[in-house]
This record gives C-alpha cells, sequence and structure tokens, in this order.
C-alpha cells in the first residue's frame, strides 16, 4: 500500500471518528454545556472495561474514556495497554480486536468502504422498543420454540410479552424506521421477535438448517437425526442444554462484569451452567447457547455442507459450469448431451465452501471498524443500568436523564416485569452469559454482519426458489417443484423437549430463500436472546454484510476471463440483483 494512501485512509478514518462524535452527542456542539456533554457522552457510549463508579455505574474518570477513544484513533494495539488506565486488582478480559477497522482487503470492499446508518437516538420510540424487546426476549428465554409459530404450543408467557410490545408507541407508529414482520400492524405469535427479510415469517421459527442433518455417507440415517456429513465424519446438531439460570442482575455483579473482570475465570466456568444433557434448539436460552460458542461461519458452512449433499441445484445463470446440469438445453444446440467437464475449483462445491468462510473475515473486519471507530455504542446490559440508576443520575445530568425517565416510563409494563422477576427487585437486563456482552461495542454486531455476507453467498450460488420436500418418498431435500411429480413439502420441529424432530407439513413451502433469510436472522436475533444485541444491530449489520459479499462475488466475476459467470439473488429487501462480468 502506497504512503499517500496510507495518509488519506488515516484521514478518513479521523474525519469519520469526529462525525460520529458529532452526531451522537450534539448537546456538546450546541451549547457548549460540559455537564451535559459529559452526561451523554460517557453514559451511552461502550466504557465496558474502564473503571466505573459503583453508585452511578458511569465510567469513573472521564479521561480514561478520552485515552481509550485516541487508543482506537491511533489504530495500534499497544495503545491500549499503554495508555488506557484499567482497574487491575482482578484478573480482566480483553478488549477484542479493536484494531481491526485499520485493515485492508485486495479483493472486496474494504472495512471502511461500507457503512450504516446511525444507531436508534436515546430519546426516540425505536430505541425505547428496542429496549422493551431485549427485556421481554429474556422473560421468554425458556419459553419452546413451539410456541413461537401459531400450529404450535400456546404460550401464556410469550403471547402477554407480545401483547405488552404491541402497546408502545413504536408498534403503534407501524414500525416506522427499520419494518418488521407483522400482521394488521401488530405483532403476532406468527412474526414476533423474527427477522425483516422476505420468508422469515413463514412455517416454524427456527430455520431447518439449524434442526436437520442430512443422510450418512454409508446410506441410512435419517435429517431427523440431526447429523450433519463432514466428508467422513458426522457432526451432531444438538447443543449442550444450559439450566435456566440468568446473570448480572444484581448490582454488584454488574459493576464487575462493566469494569472488565474475568468474572467466568474467577466463577472457574464458561459463563453458563450446563445440565450435562445435549438436545434440540428447543428454547431461546438454546439458541443463545449456539451463539455463544460458534465458529461465527459455523452455521453458514453446514448448510453449505448440507445444501451440497442434497444435490440443490445451483443458480440457473451458472449450473452448467458449476456441473449441476445434466444436459444441455435446446438452445446451445447439444439437447440431451450430458456435459463432460463441471465445476469443483471453479464454480463448484471447495469454491463455495471457501468462500463461505472468507468473507466472514471482509464481515467481522468492517464490523470492528462501525464498532470501535465510528459508532461505540453501549450494549443494552448498560441501558439497563442507566434505567435502574435514572433517579441518581438525574441530579447529574438532569437533560440526559429526562430522556432517560421518558424511555423508562414509555416501556414501564416491561420494566415492571423485570423488576418483578429479578430476585434483586432491580431494572437490570437478566443475561444468559455470565459475563454479559463481549468486550466490543454493539452496533455493528460481528455475527449479524456475517450472517449477511455468508448467506448472500450462499443465494448467489443456489437457486433459492427450490423448495424443502420429499421426492418420491425419499429423503427431505430442496427440490425443483414443477421438476417432480410427487412431492410432500416438509417443515420440522424440535419437540418433547429437544429430544425428538417432527415434520410437519406447513401451510405454504418453505423456499430456500426463506430458510436462509431465516437462518441469519436466527443467528443474529439469537444474540439479542441471549441479551448482548438490539434489533437495530441486526438490522443494519445484516444488510452491511450482505453489502460486503456483493461487492466480493462482482470482484471475483470479473476474473474469469472465459466462460460466462451470471448469477443472481434477492437482497434481504427483497431487491433483485444481478452479479457477473457480462
Amino acid at each position: 500500500m502506497s504512503v499517500n494512501r496510507q495518509q488519506g485512509a488515516y484521514a478518513a478514518r479521523q474525519a469519520a471518528a469526529d462525525l460520529a462524535r458529532s452526531r451522537t452527542h450534539p448537546e456538546h456542539h450546541a451549547n457548549g454545556d460540559e455537564q451535559v456533554y459529559a452526561g451523554a457522552h460517557y453514559a451511552m457510549s461502550f466504557t465496558k472495561g474502564l473503571k466505573h463508579d459503583p453508585k452511578t455505574g458511569l465510567v469513573d474518570n472521564p479521561d480514561h474514556f478520552e485515552a481509550f477513544r485516541e487508543a482506537i484513533d491511533t489504530g495500534f494495539i499497544d495503545a491500549f495497554t499503554n495508555r488506557v488506565p484499567v482497574p487491575s486488582d482482578k484478573p480482566r478480559r480483553k478488549w477484542e480486536a479493536p484494531t481491526a477497522g485499520t485493515a485492508y482487503d485486495l479483493q472486496g470492499p474494504d472495512c471502511q468502504a461500507v457503512t450504516m446508518a446511525p444507531a436508534p437516538a436515546l430519546c426516540s420510540d425505536e430505541l425505547a422498543f428496542e429496549m422493551a424487546e431485549v427485556y421481554e426476549l429474556a422473560l421468554v428465554r425458556d419459553e419452546p420454540f413451539e410456541c413461537f409459530d401459531e400450529k404450535g404450543m400456546q404460550s401464556a408467557a410469550l403471547q402477554q410479552s407480545i401483547d405488552r410490545m404491541n402497546g408502545y408507541a413504536y408498534a403503534q407508529s407501524g414500525f416506522d424506521v427499520r419494518p418488521r414482520k407483522n400482521e394488521g400492524g401488530a405483532l403476532t405469535v406468527q412474526t414476533a421477535f423474527r427477522g425483516s427479510s422476505p420468508g422469515v415469517e413463514a412455517g416454524p421459527y427456527l430455520s431447518q438448517f439449524m434442526l436437520i442433518g442430512n443422510t450418512a455417507l454409508e446410506g441410512g440415517g435419517a435429517v431427523t437425526d440431526g447429523q450433519i456429513g463432514y466428508g467422513a465424519l458426522q457432526i451432531s446438531q444438538k447443543v449442550a442444554e444450559a439450566e435456566p439460570v440468568d446473570f448480572m442482575t444484581e448490582w454488584k455483579d454488574w459493576l464487575h462484569v462493566q469494569n472488565g473482570f474475568d468474572v467466568n475465570g474467577i466463577a472457574g466456568d464458561a459463563g453458563q451452567i450446563f445440565s450435562g444433557n445435549r438436545r434440540f434448539i428447543h428454547t431461546p436460552r438454546d439458541l443463545a447457547t449456539y451463539v455463544h460458542y460458534d465458529a461465527l461461519y459455523e452455521a453458514y458452512l453446514n448448510a453449505c455442507l448440507m445444501l451440497l449433499g442434497m444435490g440443490t441445484p445451483f443458480d440457473p445463470g451458472f449450473d452448467n459450469l458449476s456441473g449441476m446440469r445434466n444436459s444441455f438445453p435446446l438452445s446451445v444446440g447439444h439437447e440431451g448431451v450430458a456435459p463432460n467437464a463441471g465445476g469443483f475449483a471453479l464454480y463448484g462445491g471447495p469454491h463455495i465452501l471457501t468462500l463461505v468462510c472468507e468473507v466472514a473475515t471482509r464481515a467481522l473486519k468492517a464490523a470492528r471498524y462501525q464498532k470501535f471507530n465510528l459508532h461505540i455504542r453501549a450494549r443494552p446490559e448498560v441501558l439497563a443500568a442507566r434505567i435502574e440508576k435514572a433517579h441518581d443520575l438525574e441530579q447529574h445530568f438532569p437533560h440526559f436523564c429526562g430522556c432517560l425517565k421518558d424511555l423508562k416510563e414509555g416501556i414501564a409494563p416491561t420494566v415492571d416485569e423485570i423488576i418483578a422477576a429479578n430476585a434483586s427487585n432491580t431494572a437490570l437486563l437478566p443475561m444468559a452469559f455470565r459475563e454479559g456482552s463481549p468486550m466490543h461495542p454493539a452496533y455493528a454486531a460481528g455475527h449479524a454482519t456475517v450472517a449477511g455476507a455468508c448467506v448472500t453467498v450462499l443465494k448467489a450460488f443456489f437457486d433459492t426458489s427450490a423448495i424443502l420436500a420429499s421426492v418420491d418418498g425419499n429423503a427431505p431435500a430442496f427440490v425443483k417443484p414443477e421438476k417432480h411429480a410427487d412431492i410432500t413439502p416438509c417443515a420440522f420441529v424440535s419437540i418433547e423437549n429437544g429430544t425428538e424432530l417432527k415434520n410437519e407439513t406447513p401451510h405454504c413451502p418453505l423456499t430456500l430463500e426463506g430458510e436462509l433469510n431465516k437462518l441469519a436472522a436466527n443467528i443474529s436475533i439469537g444474540r439479542n436472546m441471549a441479551g448482548v444485541h438490539y434489533f437495530s444491530d441486526y438490522y443494519d449489520s445484516l444488510r452491511m454484510g450482505e453489502e460486503i459479499a456483493i461487492g466480493l462475488l462482482q470482484e471475483q466475476a470479473l476474473c474469469y476471463p472465459t466462460d460466462p459467470v451470471v448469477m443472481s439473488l434477492r437482497t434481504f429487501d427483497g431487491q433483485g440483483v444481478r452479479i457477473g462480468a457480462r
């Protein structure tokens, strides 16, 4: 990289950081009120790992936060050790990759070349609703996913959560900023806590890729066994069952976590307490456990292996190149003739398997740039603490706390439920993990950005109009219905406390597009179920990941000088995109 490009990139980072500060903290620039500035600046920014005031929960010394921001701006990893004061009386957690946003890539967009809108403002109805939603997800964390489907079991707790959310201002306005799936303007059992993309509201809550397996290499086995073939090996879809124990509902525990102490190391566990059993993902807590320990692109690699194993048709634009076409069409003059060459290293299985993993690195770096260099958004666990301490904070920062009091009052029914549910009678957010959120800011969400990127690669390669069905009584697969006479659509759900999978006939066939969109939503919103992200983190990060994947695929297509490559997909907003060199 040239010196000029390095200098230009550094200047761009500085300008972007200044812009983010001015957008997030306009009070400081408008009237110079240092007290108001301090309240808004430090109270709603990510400060985890710094020392916090035990009375208010705010960062103890504002200069430490400024040192943290300056370390981010330098782009050097040692600055976080040499220049940022931190509590050191207990074993500590480390900030995770705060300099990753300064990297560049030779293929696909650089991580600074994609961006996201500002997160919902503190005084907005949208943020109040997002916080209520995270609270409500904590309250229904142990309800079976069977209940999140109008065909399934009934849950009084889930219905009460939905009723409360439908009463809040943002729902009443029709979700006018970041649209959500709804029925007649209201959330229902079939639409609540789901994603925003085509097909996510169809059928069971969980994507089929989170449950089913494929048939064994040596023959036999069933998709309901939940075994995924990794070459000659098999990997189970069953997760470790965590006990229904929540964390950080007492102030002293919250404070230790915010100070960056390694509470898992001190407790001698992995952040959750396990029963010793394994089961299919059955509750939001199970999904939270999955996204606590996953390899980040794990779910999409699994999906790709299943799709390849099922013989899922590739995008019609290049199925001949990929080796998926059995004979040439009449238009090329070779009707009925089988091709003698097909894809493997190019256009085939190994190509897509590699891209699904590789695009994740691009997505992670872009997410880190948004997290650290621009938005430094506080996690839901912090906003809950501000709600808990709103009365105390009001005496120091009356303007800032006016917003907090309005937010708290706007979702009072949910806050009251949380206070009643917490043994300590606090408004703190019950967390699925002992350590709470990771050691990096909320926005962008790493899982959601990776989900957007990886799922976009899968949608580009495979024919997403295929449906999940059994053909002639054989094992379920994603097939083109017009090519088969006897097909039975399938949809699998976890039953009997997660010990079995049951095949239900869906109202409408499940499409590959819908199940991939649902997979991205499941993984992303699974983090919300743990308490570590908001809906907007999912919504905007998913679309940024999509942009990264499309940019990478466009540049890949330009590198193939002979056979034309044309792929098509629908975006997470339902818009058609064609990718190709010609």
